[in-house]
């Protein structure tokens, strides 16, 4: 049951984090806000500053991350030092890993393991399976605390790093995908895992009344995984005179490419590069839109999307979703609520496109409808905090009780 564990005593969780906050991933705040509205005190805290741009609504939660460059070395290890068969324990792990030089990690981990005594922490979990969960495991070793963490896309299919090793010595490993559970079991079978999507605000994204502007909507970084080529080669099959007009909202190392391959295509009149945006800019006018498109792909290097917030986001707008069947979306896109393509097919998603553009105006508001009460349902962040929130107090039960002979 969800609600289990969720009303039990609250929770002091040490949050590790290779960077934060970062513009692009607001799920990291969303999930630290929604825990704390449960009544858990979370403590973020960056293994690396970052002075890039982040969302408006992040600054209070920028000014009170601790960093690992303000932690004292000396005296983490004559902390560490106290509990040697921790230390020992987390050693263990630093020499088995291979994504971090052992002597960076535990001086790394040391640090962490200080900050989660001195903020009295019972809990250590992290975001994204490379640097920051190598060190939230050695970190908890140290202290003997229990310790989860999250996989988000590129760190578990682009560039994993040590991942059966990490599933192996956390608490519980978290999924954001049916698909990801199923690939962690996998490469550990003995895993525990559960799956956890990150989930939206239903009160933040709402949709509008009135007609739509009759534009199609695209978010996300330029990147490979999002596909935008095979999006543009879709729009120039379509016809000039049904070809819908899109907005892209995101920035990239791509962007260049993307602008060439839009011109060569001859695609300028339809296609435009709004540039980053904030979460504000996203929730006032991405209800305005026709429809939502998500033509994400696999990558070469095996790198995808395990179903971005965006996407969620859009249907909780009452956006009807055009999405690729990959990972996530099989389950949050329904079609009752859009249309799934095969990732990759350009044929497919030009006929997509074109029946997102041509919807009959109640047809939309009947399909985004449908999508809102599928996202409240089941996709909320107060659903996610409460998953969340049992799967760590079920992995802290089963640490303190010995397993039978």
């Amino acid at each position: 049951m969800m609600h289990s564990h969720a009303a039990s005593r609250p929770l002091t969780i040490l949050y590790v984090l290779a960077a934060f906050p970062v513009l692009s991933e607001t799920f990291v705040s969303n999930e630290i806000r929604a825990m704390r509205r449960l009544g858990h005190r979370v403590v973020p805290l960056a293994l690396t500053p970052h002075d890039g741009p982040f969302q408006p609504n992040d600054a209070a939660l920028r000014d009170e991350t601790l960093h690992l460059g303000g932690i004292p070395t000396l005296r983490a290890f004559t902390a560490a030092a106290a509990n040697p068969a921790g230390m020992a324990a987390a050693v263990s792990f630093a020499n088995a890993q291979t994504g971090l030089p052992a002597k960076s990690l535990l001086r790394a981990a040391c640090r962490v393991a200080l900050a989660a005594r001195q903020h009295g922490c019972t809990h250590i979990h992290a975001h994204f399976a490379h640097s920051a969960t190598a060190t939230a495991i050695a970190a908890a070793k140290i202290a003997g605390l229990s310790v989860s963490f999250i996989g988000h896309g590129y760190d578990i299919y682009g560039t994993p790093s040590d991942l059966a090793l990490k599933l192996a010595n956390a608490d519980v490993a978290v999924a954001t995908c049916e698909d990801m559970r199923e690939d962690f079991l996998r490469l550990c079978p003995g895993a525990e895992v559960t799956v956890i999507s990150c989930g939206i605000d239903p009160e933040q994204f709402t949709p509008v009344a009135g007609r739509s502007n009759g534009r199609l909507l695209a978010i996300g970084r330029l990147a490979p995984q999002k596909g935008y080529p095979v999006l543009f080669e879709a729009l120039a099959r379509i016809p000039a005179d049904r070809r819908p007009a899109l907005d892209i909202v995101g920035s990239g190392a791509q962007q260049a490419e993307l602008e060439a391959m839009v011109a060569r295509l001859e695609l300028g009149d339809c296609v435009s590069f709004l540039g980053r945006r904030s979460s504000e800019w996203i929730a006032d006018e991405g209800p305005r839109y026709q429809g939502f498109v998500a033509p994400y792909v696999f990558c070469e290097d095996g790198d995808r999307d395990t179903c971005p917030v965006s996407v969620k986001e859009a249907a909780a707008m009452g956006l009807p979703v055009v999405a690729s069947y990959l990972m996530g979306m099989k389950q949050t896109v329904h079609r009752s609520s859009g249309r799934h393509v095969m990732p990759g097919d350009v044929d497919e998603l030009a006929a997509a496109i074109e029946w997102l553009a041509g919807l009959h105006p109640h047809t939309r508001r009947e399909l985004g409808s449908s999508g809102r009460t599928r996202m409240q349902a089941g996709y909320t962040i107060a659903h996610q905090a409460m998953k969340l929130t049992d799967a760590i107090a079920m992995a802290q039960l089963q640490r303190a009780v010995p397993c039978a002979a």
